[in-house]
């Protein structure tokens, strides 16, 4: 049979590697940052562009994409060519992706510090750069692909069938969810509203996890496992039974986040029903990483790189036996909205994606440059600095997460809640926040260690950037054995096919869970006292976007007695109808605020804003000074407006051209409430406005019970 030769190209490899080694010190720097503001506000520095509300968007992302994604793009197109025994299928557009995504990392450092956001989580980037992602996305995509069709293998690899799935299901998500109406060139407005834009947006962030977090990095660990413990995989057949099963199931899970909520039960239900099932493929997959070490004990003794894979894959079993326990609602009463959450979360990122990010990276470095690792010592320390430093971390937060869980929900004997103070649930925890610092300081040391061994070892060798290869090329018969005819092995050979199978299996949970809540008028009834916002409380629902106080306060009263207590009537499905985007938040570290509207007078808000340590003592809210000195800036009102009812807000025709003069009233009468309270303010400050907003919020409901 004729060998063909070619070459692999380990310089995009390489460059992603530098790039994930980079994103990696800047992302964990910004949580070490953020972790300490819980606890020292004055580090918030009193600047807007510093504040934790903005710096945590920018955390998240630059671990998810820029750490998380680059060492994905590392691993797959090292992979990709060597699992298809061919060069990746185009040099143009692998400088295009990587350069591009780097583009759109930098646009998402600079924009997110600055309050350009759409406010919704794990998806905060504005429209131009959501279309710079779908094209280099797309750019991605016929790379991976057309490496995948001119592949020497006739059989595609169990890695592959994880990435093939990543690629699709990424793009169904982030198109979906991307639907929005551009204001001005960085504001735009989601085509949904309220409870829609909830269920999209968790069906979005829930599968982001899933398949920018998971599938690719089980592709990841079926090929470098494997190669590390130089072991063939355990079972083939349990691979089959994992991958199919896993993006079926996995796709419907998103409403595990909404439990509660203002979300129709059915909705709910489905996604407790799925999470809950999830269990079964997940661990499927975590023991047929574990058991594919059988006979390679002794190597795990010796090999960092096994250590860190192992501890990655173990950690991968925890984080999804725990969401699934987390989907059932008795659990979840309790520990929504907590720092329980958190701590599940980050046994996920510390412990899946950053150890098998680290485990790759040392076996694959020394490899494309031809060397040995600059030094084993130092890389077993970061393995055991990072090991205790994960514990570190996670075990206080838990510990939080049920404490402030169980203090939010006692009664006293007599009936009354133990601590309505919100405030005193947050001190309390206070000290577990300092611990959880330690830890990822501890864990980011580790990171800078990697990055000084990795650049040693890159010194130390020489990059073959054109690592020369050879192989037959494909046969074109189909195989006589038994094994050779056994459906899926029919299926590997036919990536177009496969692609289509893997897009069917993960559209009819997105179907079946998102269509009747848009069509089916009964899953979001309508309260005629519900209005659209004012201009001025437009503005100032934006600039709460903008200063990204979502990642604290939550707009969601579940129907238990003790948030209906604390804050008020449980929220309805239908107050949320004019919300683009929906604001009920994930994590309580201040109370809910969806009735705070009328609760407090003007001068209350304006004063904490200023110093909320003068209105709630102890507090670790940073200060926000520039609302009160900033002008606000209606030269895009109408734009908003015309924006906003091109999404669906009743705004009566023409209404943009007379906004900015209600907005002037509405601002005069807050400014004249404040004045009575010895609060000299001008009119035309963005606190006004802000003001306006959280003066509104829930008093819909308050209105119709008025009426009565």
């Amino acid at each position: 049979m004729a060998t063909e030769t070619f070459s692999y190209d380990n310089r995009t490899v390489r460059d992603f590697g530098i790039a994930t080694m980079v994103f990696g010190v800047v992302g964990m720097l910004v949580g070490v940052v953020i972790a300490i503001q819980l606890f020292l506000p004055e580090l918030n520095l009193g600047l807007p562009y510093t504040t934790f509300s903005r710096l945590r968007p920018l955390h998240t992302n630059a671990v998810i994409f820029a750490f998380v994604g680059n060492a994905m793009f590392m691993a797959i197109y090292y992979s990709l060519q060597r699992l298809c025994k061919a060069r990746l299928f185009s040099d143009a557009l692998s400088r295009i992706h990587f350069w591009g995504w780097q583009l759109i990392i930098v646009s998402a450092a600079v924009t997110l510090p600055l309050g350009i956001t759409t406010g919704k989580e794990y998806a905060e980037l504005e429209w131009p750069i959501d279309i710079a992602i779908a094209l280099i996305w797309i750019a991605f995509g016929i790379n991976l692909f057309g490496t995948i069709i001119k592949r020497r293998e006739r059989h595609m690899y169990v890695s592959l069938w994880f990435y093939i799935a990543t690629w699709v299901t990424i793009t169904v998500l982030h198109v979906v969810n991307s639907f929005e109406v551009p204001a001005t060139f960085l504001k735009s407005y989601p085509l949904y509203a309220g409870v829609q834009d909830a269920l999209v947006q968790w069906w979005y962030g829930h599968n982001a996890v899933a398949f920018f977090l998971t599938t690719p990095y089980l592709g990841m660990m079926y090929y470098y496992l494997p190669k590390a413990a130089d072991r063939p995989v355990f079972s083939y057949r349990l691979s089959i039974i994992h991958f199919w099963a896993l993006i079926f199931i996995y796709i419907w899970a998103g409403p595990h986040h909404l439990l509660y909520s203002a979300l129709p039960d059915w909705a709910q239900s489905l996604g407790t029903v799925f999470s809950v099932m999830l269990i079964a493929p997940s661990w499927g997959g975590m023991l047929n990483g574990l058991l594919t070490l059988r006979g390679a004990w002794d190597k795990l003794r010796t090999s960092v790189v096994l250590k860190f894979l192992v501890v990655a894959v173990t950690a991968y079993g925890m984080a999804t036996f725990e969401g699934p326990m987390l989907a059932v609602k008795s659990v979840n009463a309790l520990s929504h909205f907590t720092d329980w959450t958190i701590a599940h979360v980050h046994i996920g990122t510390l412990g899946w994606n950053g150890f098998l990010t680290f485990g790759i990276m040392y076996w694959l470095i020394p490899r494309i440059y031809n060397t040995r690792l600059y030094s084993d010592k130092m890389a077993e320390f970061h393995f055991w600095s990072s090991f205790i430093a994960i514990i570190v971390y996670a075990l206080p937060i838990y510990f939080a997460g049920i404490t402030q869980g169980l203090m939010w929900k006692e009664f006293t004997p007599e009936g009354f809640l133990r601590y309505p103070n919100f405030l005193e649930t947050v001190l309390q925890i206070i000290p577990m926040y300092i611990i959880r610092a330690i830890g990822g300081t501890i864990y980011f040391i580790g990171i800078i260690m990697m990055f000084y061994n990795l650049v040693k070892t890159m010194r130390s060798g020489r990059l073959e950037g054109n690592e020369k290869a050879e192989a037959p090329a494909i046969e074109k018969s189909y195989g006589s054995g038994k094994h050779d005819r056994m459906i899926h092995r029919v299926l590997e050979r036919k990536p177009v096919l496969f692609t289509l199978l893997a897009t069917v299996a993960i559209l009819i949970g997105s179907v079946v869970e998102i269509v009747p809540t848009f069509i089916v008028k009964s899953n979001i009834p309508t309260i005629s006292s519900v209005k659209p916002y004012t201009p001025l409380e437009v503005q100032g629902r934006d600039i709460y976007i903008r200063e990204g106080c979502y990642n604290c306060h939550s707009q969601m009263i579940r129907p238990f007695r003790s948030e209906t207590e604390r804050y008020g009537e449980y929220s309805k499905a239908g107050e949320y109808v004019y919300d683009h985007p929906f604001q009920w938040g994930s994590k309580r570290t201040g109370p809910d605020l969806h009735r705070v509207g009328g609760k407090y007078p003007d001068a209350w808000h304006f004063k904490h804003m200023e110093d909320p340590g003068s209105m709630s003592p102890g507090s670790v809210m940073p200060e926000y000074p520039w609302l009160i000195s900033d002008k606000l800036d209606n030269s895009s009102l109408a734009s908003k407006i015309s924006a906003l009812r091109s999404v669906g807000v009743p705004y009566e025709p023409g209404f943009e051209d007379k906004a900015e003069a209600e907005l002037k009233i509405q601002a005069e009468q807050i400014a004249e409430r404040l004045a009575a309270s010895n609060i000299k303010v001008m009119s035309d400050r963005e606190i006004i406005a802000l003001i306006a907003y959280l003066q509104r919020l829930g008093t819909d409901i308050k209105a119709a019970d008025n009426k009565k």
